[in-house]
């Protein structure tokens, strides 16, 4: 089994977390943030075969019109080439949040809806209520799932579930 290869990128004014996904020579962008040149350096030669955004707060798509038309891609489509994921809605932090889980690769990329020891804030097009009820569908997912989020370090799924009644 190939394993894809994730490359972190920080961008913008609040270093949000930029991710190339790499498998068989191409590529899909999560959350074109800003900084277009350096995601565009970062991808090199693969070919970019589409683009995922968590949400749609300004610092997660900054540079999403730019990186859409260079590559000629669509955002958020079920299926990527050989890319195999999950869209989970996850609202809260916003009412459009969405996670993408990898399952095959034991990961899942977040946006604003969990970070390492913290959840998104829900004061920004979100709100409590829908938080709770994300949070609580994530209790059925495996604890040895890595977490990138929107910023800050990555972390494990099992780590942060233990921090989950802190936010009720």
């Amino acid at each position: 089994v190939i394993k894809m290869n994730i490359k972190t990128i920080q961008v913008g004014p609040l270093e949000t977390n930029c991710y190339i996904l790499e498998l068989n020579n191409e590529c899909i962008i999560v959350d074109p943030g800003d900084d277009f040149n350096k995601i565009k350096e970062a991808i090199g030669t693969k070919k970019v075969i589409g683009c995922l955004v968590t949400h749609f707060h300004q610092d997660h798509i900054e540079a999403l019109e730019e990186v859409v038309s260079h590559y000629d891609i669509e955002i958020n489509k079920p299926k990527y080439g050989n890319f195999e994921y999950e869209i989970i809605e996850t609202p809260g932090h916003t009412f459009d949040s969405k996670t993408f889980y990898f399952k095959k690769d034991n990961t899942m990329f977040t946006g604003d809806f969990i970070f390492y020891h913290s959840i998104g804030r829900t004061d920004l097009g979100g709100n409590n209520k829908d938080m709770i009820n994300s949070l609580e569908k994530f209790k059925e997912y495996s604890d040895d799932i890595k977490i990138y989020p929107g910023h800050g370090p990555s972390t494990i799924l099992g780590e942060e579930k233990k921090l989950f009644n802190l936010y009720y």
